[in-house]
């Protein structure tokens, strides 16, 4: 199974990369673990160039124009608002390619990315079906 990356989540990749200035096409989300943390793994995450050729890839594509509910367009006019539509083309896509080394995706197998931005903080959380425990930051776990 891949790892995946929700749409909340590659939107704030994406962002990441142009605040940084990278070349959007040149730029992989490389995740894995370490040992070490309250329960025995780290997650990481870094933004690279590099792709191994042990590495498993995996490619996912969004629209920069994020998804309206009718729920949502039934609200604004309700509410006084206004919908707004555009056209979408090939350039309002973005691809965010996760790499993951053969020994992190023995951990990482399954596992989905999420962004969560709240009151109290925000970064990302992993929801990995192969841990056992994880701690209370999130960003360990056992397995």
């Amino acid at each position: 199974m891949p790892v995946t990356v929700t749409e909340t989540a590659a939107r704030r990749i994406d962002q990441i990369i142009a605040e940084h200035g990278f070349e959007p096409s040149n730029m992989k989300l490389r995740v894995g673990v370490k040992g070490g943390g309250c329960s025995g793994f780290n997650y990481t995450l870094d933004l690279t160039e590099v792709q191994k050729d042990s590495d498993e890839v995996w490619n996912f594509t969004y629209s920069r124009t994020p998804k309206v509910s009718t729920a949502a367009l039934a609200e604004g006019e309700q509410g006084g608002g206004t919908a707004t539509a555009t056209e979408t083309g090939a350039s309002d896509t973005f691809t965010v390619t996760i790499v993951c080394d053969p020994k992190s995706y023995l951990y990482l197998n399954g596992t989905t990315i999420d962004y969560k931005d709240e009151i109290m903080g925000s970064g990302f959380v992993f929801n990995n079906p192969n841990s056992t425990s994880t701690c209370g930051c999130g960003s360990s776990f056992s397995a």
